[in-house]
């Protein structure tokens, strides 16, 4: 595993991270990735720590909870050496939220209760607008006010889109961001969001970086997910894009590059020197040991990045929900 700076002041973390969503399973009627094992779940997250990951990133959100929780056990024996990020405002899957200093204060409390811990090294807000932080000072106020008592130890937001994180970055000062990025979304590179965070040393998170599991080659147009999947809510022809992707990129690799499609993929991300850690999502053993070993295998060339991004340039891969 290779590690890399959050930020200008912040920790070592691993260039892969955990990213713990599916964990949350569908806990009390929230949507993931379909059921989950918890036993399983949690041989995923120890499997990770045995092999150089540093770097969790949860929600209040997933599972309801539940997440937490799974990490909070699993990360007990080490908590001292790993970094912990977990989110805060997000209610339903239907979008309501609460980022109200009342209910962050609330929200930290459970949270740091569910981890196990008296920090978290990361708060963010999980997809604030970033009008509303903008005319409501109070929101970060009270983050803020979080890291003055060592309840969290920084600060960050998750933006809804790479435009957002813009604003968020360039006009709210925030040090610390989560954005959407991987070879079917390139829009951080293409509206400024790596250069200015690479400029102004801010820790970027990488999410989605496989497209919800599509970029793993191992889903077709017409897979059919359990009625609790939340790749139910995107619509087919979304989903026939997203699925046939992977083939219209692997034109770009090397003659004799021996690798998975989720690990060209988690390369991909890892190639540009903005991205502090790239959490995929992890539910199985298996898929840590697939997912880490992009790490070690590096960047990819200058030449298949730049072939990479002439084919996202050629292509439109976005047809709404």
């Amino acid at each position: 595993m290779r590690y890399r700076t959050l930020g200008a002041n912040g920790p070592s973390v691993s260039e892969i991270g955990f990213g713990a969503w599916g964990i949350g399973g569908n806990t009390n009627g929230a949507l993931a990735y379909g059921a989950t094992n918890d036993t399983i779940s949690v041989q995923a997250v120890q499997r990770a720590i045995d092999v150089g990951v540093t770097f969790f990133d949860t929600a209040d959100f997933y599972g309801f909870g539940h997440s937490e929780e799974l990490l909070g056990a699993a990360l007990a024996g080490v908590r001292n050496k790993v970094v912990v990020a977990t989110k805060v405002g997000m209610l339903d899957a239907g979008g309501a939220q609460d980022f109200s200093a009342h209910h962050i204060r609330v929200s930290v409390e459970q949270s740091l209760r569910r981890l196990r811990t008296d920090y978290i090294d990361l708060y963010q807000l999980h997809s604030p607008p970033v009008c509303l932080l903008k005319e409501n000072a109070d929101i970060l106020a009270c983050m803020e006010a979080l890291r003055r008592e060592g309840k969290i130890r920084a600060v960050g937001v998750s933006a809804r889109s790479p435009e957002e994180g813009m604003v968020a970055v360039r006009d709210l000062g925030i040090r610390c961001l989560q954005a959407n990025f991987n070879l079917l979304d390139q829009r951080a590179i293409d509206n400024g969001l790596f250069a200015l965070c690479q400029a102004v040393d801010v820790g970027v998170i990488v999410r989605t970086p496989l497209c919800f599991g599509f970029l793993t080659g191992q889903y077709s147009a017409t897979e059919k997910f359990a009625v609790n999947d939340h790749r139910n809510r995107w619509n087919p022809a979304q989903r026939e894009k997203w699925a046939g992707a992977y083939h219209l990129f692997s034109s770009a690799l090397r003659a004799g590059t021996s690798h998975t499609p989720a690990q060209f993929a988690l390369r991909f991300c890892l190639s540009f020197p903005a991205v502090s850690t790239v959490i995929p999502g992890m539910l199985t053993p298996e898929h840590v040991d697939e997912n880490t070993q992009a790490s070690m295998l590096g960047a990819l060339a200058e030449s298949e990045c730049s072939s990479i991004r002439r084919i996202y340039r050629d292509n439109d891969f976005f047809a709404g929900r």
